[in-house]
């Protein structure tokens, strides 16, 4: 079994060294090797790694490394433009060195230097940014390629439908892979530092409860960052708002899609959704009771209207109303069988419009902040 650990904690203690020594230092130099010897021991199985780092968090490939949650350095890499590194090839000392420097140099340990550059030729390591990008892109100042990942998302909006099918089908589901999707979510959403909305266009209307599925989840962990909840926070938020119309997955596709006005008995089958999808998600071997409650909240209103109607007066969960206003701007923003989708604006003033009726104000004014923010960046990024 790779030890991923020993090689990361390694290469953070030499970059601390050479930080405190310089480069050529004995200690340095120790740091250097011991990093090294890590690295080849990693590469013994196979020369390709790739470690992303995410703010308190590391993956391995695919795989969260636990005992590196919290990690400090994660952040600082991030900070420097490092979300991802990939070891395509083996590296020999010298190119060692040279990457040492490198990322040295943007971290800001040490002054950058020529000597840093790796030798002309197709590169043995690539880092950087997590983008959008097709593929990946070579800086103008290095021989260092910068890592680029594409996000098409394709494999996440299948493994949504196939969860949502386990369900329908035996009423299993399959928490371990709706987990894997969030944090894939979570990674395209960081890409490049701005998200573009909607993240997945609907292709065809019986896509609808993925599609809108994978969206609530992106606009749920990026109002909790927007807000300052905190990791663990975020990422339950984002897997509440994967999982918060579970219940429509028992739902007839010609209820879902029908263009005209639903029937007093087809209204209630969509009425019902909310309550299914809590059960579902409470009778699970593991119960997401976080998620089940958001299942059950996220059409209530702040005035009490919505449904289900509660017997008491009782005020709903935070999270639940944060899912709400996102809910609501990412169907409003989806064509629908019966409308054509709406503008961001429109959407966004109709939120803002309904603040107090049916959305908590406070959550509604963050919303409205962050979406405006993005909407600028966007028209920017077009000029």
């Amino acid at each position: 079994m790779r030890d991923y650990r020993k090689f990361l904690t390694a290469l953070s203690r030499t970059l601390s060294t050479m930080g405190l020594y310089g480069d050529e230092h004995p200690a340095t130099r120790r740091a250097v090797e011991s990093a090294y010897t890590a690295l080849h021991d990693l590469q013994s199985a196979g020369p390709g790694i790739e470690f992303t780092f995410l703010s308190g968090e590391v993956l391995a490939g695919a795989e969260v490394l636990p005992e590196l949650e919290g990690w400090e350095w994660s952040d600082a890499l991030a900070r420097a433009g490092i979300e991802r590194i990939e070891f395509i090839e083996r590296l020999d000392a010298d190119q060692f060195d040279r990457l040492l420097g490198d990322l040295a140099a943007r971290l800001g340990v040490r002054p950058a230097s020529s000597a840093d550059r790796l030798h002309a030729g197709p590169s043995p390591v690539r880092f950087g940014l997590v983008t959008l990008a097709d593929q990946g892109e070579t800086r103008p100042d290095s021989d260092l390629a910068v890592a680029g990942l594409s996000y098409a998302l394709r494999d996440e909006r299948d493994a949504v439908a196939w969860v949502h099918n386990e369900v329908r089908t035996g009423g299993r589901l399959p928490a371990a892979e709706a987990d894997g999707v969030v944090r894939s979510l979570s990674l395209a959403m960081h890409a490049q530092q701005a998200m573009i909305l909607p993240l997945l266009q609907l292709k065809e209307y019986d896509q609808y409860t993925t599609t809108h599925s994978m969206n609530v989840s992106v606009l749920a962990m990026a109002l909790g960052e927007y807000l300052e909840l905190g990791t663990d926070t975020v990422r339950a938020l984002g897997l509440a708002g994967l999982l918060h119309d579970l219940g429509k997955v028992c739902i007839p596709e010609e209820i879902l899609n029908k263009p005209g006005r639903l029937t007093k008995a087809e209204r209630r089958v969509v009425h019902d959704h909310p309550v299914v999808g809590a059960r579902m998600l409470l009778s699970n071997s593991d119960p997401l009771e976080f998620a089940a409650v958001v299942a059950y909240e996220h059409h209530i209103m702040i005035d009490g209207g919505g449904y289900p109607h509660l017997p008491d007066a009782r005020e709903t969960q935070y999270a639940s109303r944060l899912v709400h206003v996102c809910d609501v701007y990412d169907a409003l923003r989806t064509k629908r069988p019966y409308r054509d989708a709406w503008e961001s604006e429109r959407a966004i003033a109709y939120i803002e419009g309904r603040a107090g009726i049916e959305f908590d104000p406070a959550i509604a004014r963050s919303f409205v902040a962050m979406m405006r923010e993005w909407d600028r960046r966007i028209q920017t990024s077009m000029i």
